[in-house]
This record gives structure tokens, C-alpha cells and sequence, in this order.
């Protein structure tokens, strides 16, 4: 039907007929609606989209059960009519800091309830998140703050060993926009708010709630050019995605989640933040992950659902095995950002007498695809599950033709949990959507290649992006090499991946020095960390070599410097 939901048979999905780039103009902008109302009145009658934001939601939870645990973390317990109660109290406040409709509020904070509270309170006066992961240093967050331009940050004291506050403090100095800086910390230093100033009774009036397709996310993705993207998220975006998980898995009250994945990612901010209360459950925070304490956790606290990327499932299966403890609550473990290994699924069949399923998804567009619960050992070992209601994925040969089953070609995706486009880029918005326009389909370019098979799951083949995933966390490659090409004894660099039993992939440098230079391990590990990179980032091998295999056109040829970094450093091909 024209202008209507299509229902895809072979994905047993439905999508909007139009492109999701309709909406990138919209999108790109800091105070408009991000969808046009033709697609909102498709989305919402299809009952795809809620039409409902985070603070809302919290208010029907905390009427249902005002007494019930809603946040566990290191400061204790917080309730659901405590946790209303604070996150208007933090609305009204940031209204009287002068915080508007549209105004950005950056957040780096480790799992700690401040980052819940913030997230519940911004939809409620229509300021727009801006989630950042603890790990990113001065250089990430320069440039994702002078994107994203935030009237108001938010950062940790110390936090292991590291002064957030100052480091904010000295990013201020270049970023004029952002005129109040509140820290969680036992004391606020000079020039900054303590987060309990938010907290503080407030009579100042709140907006109208604001329009659930507005925009009320601005995350960070790591791009391959050096420049991270912002990808923006309304509520009903970021509900599509909730909502069919809890159908899919039967969610419910009951369900009690244990969250080690950073708020500063999609997967805290939205599986962490918004699932327990969208389900009127429970979430025990972790702030960094260690085995033993994850698996005294979910005994103590008797959870039943986790999600993280492969290396969490892992440390978990071997925590038990070690004698930590036993996680007979845990009744699902949702694994995505990498592909789960045969052996490791059989070990936590035995070891957790868990459901293990696998799913697949991105900061644009959350989890699109998912193995299902009753699904056999070999398809969640053997893909990344099929489309969740309302999504559709297909794999396109390079003309953008769909391919036959079981071909690799490019993965797109469409439907209701595809994001509002890249924050003020309409060009880039518009060049990652195939088709452009409102009438041409919509499908957006992921960047990964996969192959689907005849009963519409997928399997993730590779990455048409230069990307490493280490555990779940992006390494942005063009980044790191061009920092290292900074370096005056390197003359060539390129960064391939290595496969990890663990984290799945890390990354490994191998340069051309410059005649007479001599390079190792610790002194790029100095350069980098002189360069004010995050850690994470950090190439964990280095390889130093006379000379790159090259193209004739002058390109790296990865694969076969893939083959001879493998053979050199003693690493079998996974």
C-alpha cells in the first residue's frame, strides 16, 4: 500500500515504505519533531512506536509499585517512588540552571544511579542526553563535545585513579557552551556544582512533556575517518527496540537485570536505563566489571537477565566453574558484538542452564535481529538471529540488488528502531540511507557484511567499516593510525585485527620505520597515551616490518597483512 507499513514476508517484518532520510533535515537540527507525521501515524498505528517517553513510564511504574526496588548500585537501593521523585527533582533544577527544550546535557559517568536519574529527568523538560563512556580521555571528548555543544556536563570526581573534574575543568576552557559542570563526588571542586545542588527542592516550572518523536538522545559512534558521528534517538526509537525484546522474551515485572555495560553506550543506555523501567523490574549496576563480584551479584540479587558482549558470557561461565558461585537465577544471557564460539555455548548450557541467544545491532539502530529463545544450539552458534518485529534486514550485492540466500553482500535494515539521522550532517545522514528520498525505500547502509539464509536469519561476516571490535568496544583504526603516523619515527603504519579467545579481536600495529629509527611496544604506548587516546584504543601487538603489501592503486592490502602478522606473532586465524 502507498505510504503505508509493507509486511515482509520472509523477514516476518514490517517497515515503513518510506526512507528513514525523510527525517535527516529534521534530525539534523536542535529543536524540531525528527520524523514527519506520516511515518509517526504509520509507525503508531502499526503499534510499533509507544508514543510514550522514559518519564512517563517511570510515572505509571512508580504508581503501580512506589516501594519497589527499581536501582541497585554501590550506593544501595533506590525505589521506584524515590527514583520519580528524584528525577523531577533534577528536571526542575536543571530548568533553574536555565537548561531549555533542545539543550544538550553531556553525561560521563560510570554505572552509578546519578546516570539513570539524568536519563529519566531530560525527556521530561526536552533536553536531549549526550551518554559518554568513562573510558574517553581529553582527545575523544573534545571533539564529541564541540559536536554536540552541551549547556550542561556531568563527570565522576575520581574515578579509578583518573580526575575526571579536572579534565573537564580544562576542557571548559575551550568550550564556552558549556556554563555549569556538576560532579558526583563527596566534594565539588572550585568552579563546578555537586550533583546534590540537582537534588535540591525546586519549585521552578516545567515545560509541556515534551513530543515522544523528538530527539532525546545524542550518542557517539567511532567513524572511520577520525571524526565520531552523533546519532540521534527519540524516545519511541529507543521504546521500538525495548518492546519487542520483552514480547520476544517474555519479559516481565519479575525480571531483575544485571547491567555491566557502560551507560555511556547504547547498550547500558538503553538495556540498562530504560528496559527495568519499561518492564516495571529491577537493574543491579555495575561500575566496572569484575567476574567474581558479577557472579555474587546475580546470586544476591537473583538475576534473571544479562546482556553484554561474548567476553562477559565467558568470565561468567568461568567464575562458576571457578566455585564464585552458581547463577542458577540467570535465565537469559544476551550476547552481541561478537559471534558466540560453539564451545563456549555448550559450556554455558552446562555450566549456567541458561538460555543463550545472540543478537545483532548498532548504535543507529539498537538490536535489529535476534536468535530466539527456543531457537537450537546451531543457530545462535551459527548466526545473529532473524529481524525483531517490525524490522527488516536484507543483504545487497554493490549495485544495491538483494542477493540470493546464503551470499555474502552488504547487510541493510529498516523499521522503527532506526535513528533520526546523524546530528546536524544531513549529507551523511542522506548518503548512509539507500534510496534518499521519501519514496525510494529507506534502507539503511550498516556497513557490515553478512549473509542471510532462506529462513531470514543472518550471519555477520565482516565489517565493510576499519573497525576492531575488542570486546564490544569499537576501535576507530583510521584514528589510531593517523595518530601514529604523528610519530617522527614511523614512516608507514597500518592496524589489523587479531583474533582474541577472549575479547575476540585486538588490535595489532605494524609500522615501516624511518632509516635508523628503532620503535617498541612501550614507546608507542607512551606516544598514545602522550596523544591523550583512550586505552582501549591501545594496539596490544606491534609488528615492525620493511614494508606494507600494497595495491597498485597504493592501498594497504589488509588481508594479506593479516596473514603475515598472524604467522609472524604465532596466532591462529580464528
Amino acid at each position: 500500500m502507498s505510504g503505508g507499513i509493507a509486511i515482509v514476508e520472509d523477514g516476518k517484518a514490517g517497515s515503513a515504505d518510506r526512507a528513514r532520510s525523510a527525517a535527516r533535515d529534521a534530525a539534523s537540527g536542535t529543536d524540531g519533531i525528527a520524523f514527519p507525521p506520516d511515518v509517526i501515524a504509520d509507525y503508531v498505528s502499526a503499534g510499533l512506536w509507544c508514543q510514550r517517553d522514559i518519564f512517563g513510564l517511570l510515572e505509571d511504574a512508580a504508581a503501580r509499585s512506589p516501594a519497589k526496588t527499581l536501582i541497585v548500585d554501590r550506593s544501595g537501593r533506590l525505589d521506584y517512588a524515590t527514583a520519580l521523585r528524584q528525577a523531577e527533582l533534577i528536571a526542575r533544577n536543571l530548568v533553574s540552571l536555565g537548561v531549555r527544550p533542545g539543550d544538550r546535557v553531556a553525561v560521563q559517568l560510570p554505572n552509578w544511579r546519578h546516570f539513570p536519574l539524568l536519563e529519566y529527568a531530560a525527556p521530561r523538560l526536552g533536553a536531549i542526553m549526550v551518554p559518554l563512556p568513562p573510558i574517553y580521555r581529553e582527545r575523544e571528548l573534545r571533539l564529541m563535545l564541540k559536536i554536540a555543544e552541551p549547556v550542561v556536563a556531568v563527570c565522576p570526581g575520581l574515578f579509578r585513579g583518573f580526575d575526571h573534574a579536572a579534565m573537564f575543568r580544562e576542557l571548559r576552557a575551550g568550550l564556552p557552551c558549556i556554563r555549569h559542570l556538576v560532579v558526583v563526588d563527596d566534594e565539588a571542586p572550585a568552579g563546578a556544582l555537586p550533583f546534590e545542588r540537582l537534588l535540591a527542592p525546586c519549585e521552578a516550572d516545567l515545560p509541556p512533556p515534551p513530543d515522544p518523536n523528538a530527539v532525546v538522545e545524542l550518542a557517539f559512534t567511532s567513524g572511520t575517518t577520525g571524526e565520531p558521528k552523533g546519532v540521534t534517538h527519540t524516545s519511541n526509537t529507543i521504546l521500538s527496540t525495548l518492546t519487542n525484546l520483552v514480547a520476544d522474551q517474555r519479559l516481565g515485572a519479575d525480571t531483575v537485570i544485571l547491567m555491566a555495560s557502560t551507560f555511556g553506550h547504547q547498550t547500558g543506555f538503553a538495556f540498562g536505563g530504560q528496559l527495568p523501567v519499561l518492564l516495571g523490574g529491577t537493574v543491579v549496576l555495575m561500575d566496572r566489571w569484575e567476574a567474581k563480584e558479577g557472579v555474587a551479584l546475580i546470586d544476591r540479587e537473583k538475576a534473571t537477565w544479562m546482556m553484554g558482549a561474548t567476553p562477559f558470557l565467558q568470565d561468567v561461565v568461568e567464575a562458576v566453574e571457578a566455585g564464585h558461585g552458581h547463577c542458577r537465577s540467570l535465565g537469559i544471557f544476551l550476547c552481541s558484538g561478537a559471534p558466540v564460539p560453539r564451545p563456549l555455548l555448550e559450556r554455558a548450557n552446562e555450566v549456567l542452564r541458561a538460555r543463550v541467544v545472540s543478537g545483532w545491532g548498532m548504535t543507529e539502530v539498537g538490536l535489529a535481529t535476534l536468535t530466539r529463545i527456543d531457537d537450537e544450539p546451531a543457530r545462535i552458534v551459527g548466526s545473529d538471529g532473524r529481524a525483531l518485529a517490525g524490522m527488516a534486514v536484507r543483504v545487497v550485492d554493490a549495485r544495491g540488488r538483494p542477493v540470493p540466500a546464503d551470499t555474502e553482500g552488504e547487510l541493510q535494515c529498516r523499521g522503527p528502531a532506526v535513528f533520526a539521522g546523524y546530528w546536524r550532517r544531513p549529507e551523511l545522514t542522506a548518503a548512509s540511507f539507500a534510496g534518499g528520498t521519501v519514496a525510494e525505500g529507506g534502507w539503511l547502509r550498516t556497513g557490515d557484511r553478512a549473509r542471510r539464509d532462506a529462513d531470514g536469519y543472518i550471519r555477520i561476516t565482516g565489517r565493510s567499516k576499519d573497525i576492531i571490535v575488542r570486546g564490544g568496544e569499537n576501535i576507530p583504526v583510521v584514528e589510531v593510525e593517523d595518530l601514529l603516523h604523528k610519530h617522527p619515527d614511523v614512516l608507514r603504519v597500518a592496524i589489523v585485527a587479531v583474533p582474541d579467545p577472549r575479547l575476540q579481536e585486538r588490535a595489532c600495529a605494524v609500522v615501516v620505520l624511518r632509516a635508523g629509527a628503532t620503535f617498541d611496544l612501550e614507546r608507542m604506548r607512551a606516544f598514545l597515551e602522550t596523544a591523550r587516546l583512550a586505552r582501549t584504543y591501545f594496539p596490544e601487538h606491534l609488528v615492525v616490518t620493511d614494508a606494507l603489501p600494497m595495491t597498485p592503486s597504493g592501498k594497504v592490502q589488509k588481508f594479506l597483512l593479516r596473514k603475515m602478522v598472524l604467522e609472524k606473532i604465532g596466532v591462529a586465524d580464528a
